[in-house]
């Protein structure tokens, strides 16, 4: 048997498909609009130990692996040994063939530490050797580099003094690290007025402004918006599980707030009077400072009461939601369109039964000389396999434009996973070099590198405003 296992030709199926990928996509720079890496690991330049650290200790997807596994939680997310918890994930690898994290963890292997090796219990031992001896030399900021990484763009609480982002912007470095906005925790935690209660007081004094009702809560996400701009901010990121089909009701929602300052924690229903204005405070000044409105819809959090007990939020229980999505986004989009506020906007869904739907709304709605000023946002969370971006390049190219669309982002915690722009970037080559060979493409060489250029790298430069290095 031959092995052909992750070659260089992987997923590139067609003559024209690896003509794409080596002589255009392949040396092309990373923007990553979309990642939830620590901005003082990038700004301290942080060299990690070994690389359960590295790999392990805050990768969620990883660890739900590791669960259906059965492997103990102790193991897991559990104070252990990091030999211990790097072990049971390699025994946890052959299980998961057709897994994306399959794929993923054997090109980080490959691409950052040179290991061809397939983990597994057997080579487990010397895998970790291996990549322990070389991580000295695999710093925050050389990883960054190795990647061709022109920027990445971090996930930040509205609390926070952005110090990291703050002091890397006075350093002489190549990297470039802008924050996005996402004050999610100021509706998310009503339903727990004193975690609330806590949140609002960080703001509060963060951006020494005394918060008592909607109005000085908005005015303190205002100036944190803000202080975020000038640190290159050019996006809010907004994870929910729908927008609500109701109009807004600013007189309830400041009621809301009144009472969870008092101590009284909120329903559901008054939960989403203040998301409504939070997210719309958001489109506003995104179309004030012509910035993006991220909206990552569809999510069940945290389903699980044991973990939530045991582990916290974001420990791998999230699920995918069957919300109706449509109605509620129309009106909000419909809204904003009505009062002339409508800014760029970008679309996320995790259901992938919503794909023909994000496709279209995206579709419905523009501004006279804005290219693309609505997108349907990259394959994310349970979408971003190899199926799930053919399926969503598909729906795409039929249904929307796909010459305009932003490609790719990792949405991850870890360094390691740029490397799924590159399995992107070779998915969408193939995508293409197959229309070529089908006869639904001419073979223009010309006009496809251009189409490879702009989707991986160009069109997230333009439509984020981040210009270029």
């Amino acid at each position: 048997m031959s092995q052909r296992f992750l070659d260089d030709d992987v997923l590139l199926t067609t003559p024209t498909s690896r003509q794409l990928y080596h002589d255009v996509a392949a040396a092309l720079p990373i923007v990553d609009v979309h990642t939830h890496l620590s901005a003082e690991d990038i700004e301290s330049d942080r060299v990690w130990t070994t690389i359960d650290e590295l790999w392990l200790s805050a990768d969620h997807y990883k660890w739900r692996a590791m669960r259906l596994a059965g492997v103990p939680e102790e193991l897991i997310t559990g104070d252990v040994d990091p030999w211990d918890r790097f072990s049971a994930w390699a025994a946890t690898m052959p299980r998961l063939v057709r897994n994306p994290l399959y794929v993923w963890t054997h090109l980080e292997l490959r691409r950052v530490f040179g290991i061809d090796a397939v983990l597994d219990a057997r080579s487990a031992k010397e895998i970790w050797d291996e990549a322990n001896r070389l991580l000295p030399s695999l710093s925050a900021q050389r990883l960054l580099a190795m990647f061709r990484v022109e920027l990445v763009a971090t996930t930040d609480d509205p609390s926070d003094a952005l110090d990291a982002h703050r002091r890397l912007a006075g350093e002489a470095t190549d990297v470039r690290m802008v924050p996005t906005f996402r004050p999610d925790q100021a509706h998310a935690l009503l339903a727990d007025s004193t975690a609330w209660n806590a949140w609002v007081d960080r703001l509060a004094d963060t951006e020494h402004r005394a918060i008592t009702d909607l109005e000085s809560l908005l005015t303190c996400l205002m100036t944190a918006h803000a202080r975020f701009g000038a640190l290159g901010c050019r996006a809010s990121d907004h994870g929910l599980a729908r927008l609500p089909d109701r109009p807004r009701d600013p007189a309830r929602a400041d009621n809301v707030v009144r009472g969870a300052r008092e101590g009284r924690a909120a329903t559901d229903d008054e939960r989403d009077l203040v998301m409504l204005e939070v997210v719309s405070l958001a489109a506003r000044l995104a179309f004030a400072d012509d910035s993006v409105l991220q909206l990552h819809l569809g999510p069940l959090r945290n389903v699980s009461p044991r973990l939530m007990d045991l582990v916290g939020r974001d420990a791998g229980a999230d699920v995918i939601g069957d919300e109706r999505q449509a109605p509620g986004l129309a009106r909000f989009l419909g809204d904003l369109e009505r009062a002339g506020t409508l800014p760029r906007t970008a679309l996320y869904n995790v259901n992938p039964a919503d794909n023909a739907l994000f496709a279209a709304m995206a579709g419905a709605y523009a501004r006279s000389g804005v290219a693309g000023l609505v997108q349907w946002g990259p394959a994310w969370w349970f979408n971003d396999t190899i199926d799930g971006i053919r399926r969503q390049l598909d729906d795409l190219g039929q249904i929307g434009q796909i010459g305009g669309f932003i490609g790719m982002l990792t949405d991850s915690r870890s360094l390691l996973s740029m490397t799924r722009h590159e399995l992107f970037r070779r998915i969408f080559c193939d995508w293409l070099g197959r229309d070529v060979e089908a006869g639904l493409l001419p073979a223009d060489t010309e006009m496809l590198a251009t189409l490879v250029r702009d989707v991986s790298v160009a069109n997230a430069r333009a439509f984020f405003g981040f210009g270029t290095t």
